[in-house]
């Protein structure tokens, strides 16, 4: 049973945002002659090109940076394979990818077109189902909703690596040196030459989970669960995937609204208040969450407390290892916590550590199976599926932990804690002004501290930043964001009264 729920005041929002899409959209054909003179670099960070609306992220340079992927292809000879096309529930989604479609058909390739809102890791799944040369995804994920995004994945369904990433930067420099002038056919007149193929992804993709979530176990449980999709591509996923294994469910704001509800779409603890209350006073098993995209998850207790991406990695890399016969390694990237080592040292599991970035564990997935891979900011995916983050997977992962659990994500982590120690961890998210991530970046490399709260610095390690290994094994981490202008500052203590001093430590060794 779903039960959708709806604020007043959000229900408003996302009117208002709905009624600005669709003004945007009528106006949108308008869009490429107004700002086909504005030509910035387009950059791709950890994981795509975002940028905002209508300040860099214009039908002009995405029609650069479709170029140069197509260009790309074509030297990589994978062109005739295809492109899957996709978008989330931004503004005018659509019309990036109507243009897209033009220009791959300007260079002769294929588009198979995405219904709108297609969750990103459904996305991955399909192209490398269908065996096409990558995918074309317009999302921003997690940022605020004055962003969008383009994300390109390769043909093995992972994010671009580094390599091909420059190599799009470089061509993309190339184009719009030339005036940004690039080949393309009317959307009619690709249709008519068969390069617009419409494709739905979903029930591929739902049998793929089937294959991987134990869907008996959930239905035997009879959950409750509140799912907040936060106006994101979930809706349609993650809410019909928990109907047919048999839960209760109350449904959190289902509608398309490119605002958001006027919050971040990213499933963090400030964003799931509404949520974290509703959990407790139905009162549910659990909550789930997925961002923008759906790749990312964010999970709530029955008691309303926040379970942090780090602790859940934790919680399922144990599960995995107790409820599958899956070999392989298990992939952490740098400022995750090292719960995942100590599980993994006492199961004698191969570990990993990887810089910040998925396309750097879709490396690792490349080369040699896992069990599970993640990172601290909310991405996971486990055996043989997908070098991509699935959120949606993550959620019913976890409620099948509490399925078969029979008690709250709070009672199995104490077990956690006392069966491998306590890890306790915190980020802190600074803004950057102009200017400070070079005066910032200068410090660390030059003027390193030798002590950090108390305890004496070790080991500094520059794989992805900077981390500041303690004498007594907790750490802490400072480095900048590759999507958004914000440092982050990261730590890992074995006590919450350790925590708290490396929270006042970071505060102040991150002051400039």
């Amino acid at each position: 049973m779903i039960t959708p729920f709806r604020t007043g005041s959000s229900g408003l929002k996302a009117l208002h945002g709905q009624s600005i899409f669709r003004k945007l959209s009528r106006l949108s054909d308008q869009f490429p002659k107004r700002i086909l003179t504005i030509v910035a670099k387009i950059t791709f960070g950890t994981s795509g090109w975002r940028a905002i609306l209508a300040d860099d992220f214009t039908f002009a340079n995405v029609k650069i940076a479709v170029a140069a992927i197509a260009q790309h292809l074509q030297q990589t000879g994978e062109a005739p394979k295809g492109v899957v096309v996709a978008g989330d529930y931004r503004f005018l989604s659509e019309e990036f990818m109507k243009a897209t479609a033009q220009v791959l058909a300007g260079h002769g390739i294929t588009s198979y077109m995405c219904p709108i809102g297609t969750p990103t890791p459904a996305v991955s799944y399909e192209l490398i189902r269908r065996g096409v040369a990558g995918s074309i995804n317009f999302t921003a994920s997690h940022n605020p909703a004055q962003y969008q995004g383009l994300k390109f994945n390769g043909s093995d369904g992972g994010p671009a690596p580094v390599q091909v990433t420059m190599s799009l930067e470089s061509l993309a420099e190339t184009i719009a040196a030339k005036g940004g002038k690039v080949p393309e056919l009317s959307y009619a007149q690709a249709e008519e030459k068969g390069l617009i193929v419409s494709i739905d992804p979903k029930e591929e993709y739902f049998k793929r989970i089937h294959q991987i979530v134990q869907f008996d176990v959930l239905k035997k449980a009879r959950l409750k669960i509140v799912a907040d999709v936060m106006h994101g591509n979930g809706a349609g996923y993650l809410d019909s995937l928990l109907q047919e294994a048999g839960v209760n469910l109350k449904l959190l704001h289902s509608g398309r609204d490119p605002l958001f509800g006027g919050l971040h779409p990213e499933p963090g603890v400030e964003q799931l208040k509404e949520a974290a209350q509703l959990v407790k006073t139905w009162p549910a098993h659990l909550g789930l969450a997925n961002d923008g995209d759906a790749d990312r998850f964010g999970i709530i207790d029955s008691d309303g407390t926040y379970i942090t991406p780090n602790e859940v990695l934790a919680i399922l890399f144990d599960h995995l290892l107790n409820t599958r016969d899956w070999k392989g390694c298990v992939v952490r990237t740098v400022p995750t916590t090292h719960l995942i080592d100590a599980i993994a040292k006492a199961h004698n599991v191969p570990l990993k550590e990887t810089p910040v970035g998925f396309k750097y564990i879709a490396e690792i997935m490349a080369k040699e199976p896992i069990i599970i891979g993640g990172e601290e900011s909310g991405g996971l995916t486990v055996h043989g599926h997908v070098p991509e983050k699935d959120g949606i997977l993550a959620c019913l992962l976890m409620a099948e932990v509490v399925a078969q659990a029979g008690k709250n994500l709070s009672a199995v982590l104490k077990s956690l804690y006392q069966q491998y120690g306590g890890f306790y961890t915190d980020r802190l998210n600074l803004k950057l002004k102009d200017g400070l991530k070079e005066v910032m970046t200068a410090k660390l490399k030059d003027h390193p501290p030798t002590e950090i709260a108390g305890q004496k610095v070790v080991e500094i390690s520059r794989k992805d930043g900077t981390q500041f290994i303690l004498s007594n094994g907790e750490w802490l981490a400072v480095r900048f964001s590759g999507t958004e202008p914000i440092m982050r500052c990261y730590m890992e203590a074995r006590s919450l009264e350790g925590l708290e001093r490396l929270r006042l430590a970071g505060k102040e060794l991150t002051k400039v």
